[in-house]
């Protein structure tokens, strides 16, 4: 933006006046019409000061002519010239970039595998087989089977079978873990009434 000041360039004239009589030289192409507007006097004063008659007066060159109370005019210019001031304003503009760089979205994803249990082994049947059991007796029935065979479902001893060293016709044929367990149960509960006492009797008589 350009702002421009500038003051108007003003003359002034001033005059110094001063009233007093004046005589001056007649200078050919000079009239008594001209004297009065050159010194700001009347004609008619000038006229009277100079006793003439204007009926038959003739101004001739190199005349002296008496101008009363003249008011010598000395034109004095005096320029005032206002400085011009150029400004020009220059309205910073800052532009302000920001980047925000958000990160790609990346949802966690969180993976869970499940892996199914085997098929029930000679562990689970066994533990199956006790879940109804009270703590005392599943440890007395776990205790019978350590002695009887060291816990094997696999051990043979001639008539006897398995894990709980039963015979071999008590278990119908059937030698898998589950029935072992099951037939187990049935004959501790039909002679003893419960592992526990199953315990008890092997501890006094080396077998149950």
């Amino acid at each position: 933006m350009l702002i421009t000041t500038g003051a108007a360039v003003s003359l002034f004239a001033v005059s110094a006046q001063a009233t007093q009589a004046a005589t001056v030289t007649v200078q050919s192409g000079d009239t008594l019409w001209g004297y009065s507007q050159k010194y700001d006097v009347s004609l008619d004063r000038i006229v009277q000061a100079n006793g003439i008659d204007l009926t038959d007066y003739l101004l001739l060159p190199g005349q002296t002519i008496t101008i009363p109370d003249a008011t010598t005019t000395a034109p004095q210019s005096t320029q005032v010239q206002a400085a011009t001031t150029t400004q020009t304003v220059q309205p910073a503009v800052q532009a302000t970039t920001q980047t925000v760089q958000q990160p790609a979205a990346q949802p966690a994803v969180t993976t869970q595998t499940t892996t199914a249990p085997a098929a029930a082994t000679a562990s689970s049947d066994s533990t199956a087989a006790t879940d109804s059991l009270s703590t005392s007796d599943s440890a007395a029935k776990a205790w019978i089977a350590n002695k009887e065979s060291g816990g094997s479902y696999s051990a043979n001893n001639g008539a006897y079978v398995g894990k709980y060293q039963l015979s071999a016709s008590y278990l119908n044929g059937d030698y898998s873990a589950a029935n072992q367990e099951r037939a187990a149960d049935q004959y501790v509960t039909s002679k003893y009434g419960s592992w526990s006492a199953a315990q008890s009797f092997w501890e006094s008589n080396g077998y149950y």
